[in-house]
């Protein structure tokens, strides 16, 4: 068996071996789901996209009704996020949390996997 598990190894590409994927907190996972919920009024489809902004070259956030062809789509606790190609390079191995504010405003926060 030992021959087996270094024959797979050795033939497969480290990325294939570690796939990471952006996780989300429970505050978070809540936090996507209550912004989607009021904006997209409980699509099933919608979510909420990370995505590069031309503009400012830095990552934006949206509310869509679906992923656009390309994106990886993250699914956690009913909450769905959408990472476009940039979005997914730069957050694929980070933990994206969210603090409720006094103002009844939300931030995200984005940390490194442990």
């Amino acid at each position: 068996m030992g021959d087996v598990q270094r024959l797979w190894d050795k033939d497969v590409p480290a990325t294939l071996k570690e796939k990471h994927v952006l996780t989300l907190t429970e505050n978070a996972s809540n936090a996507v789901t209550t912004i989607v919920g009021q904006a997209a009024g409980g699509s099933a489809d919608a979510g909420l996209r990370i995505a590069e902004d031309p503009a400012s070259a830095s990552l934006g956030l949206a509310v869509v009704e679906s992923p656009l062809p390309g994106d990886e789509v993250v699914e956690e606790s009913g909450a769905r996020v959408f990472l476009d190609e940039k979005a997914h390079e730069a957050l694929d191995d980070k933990v994206l949390d969210a603090e409720y504010q006094a103002n009844g405003g939300v931030q995200f926060t984005i940390a490194p996997q442990s």
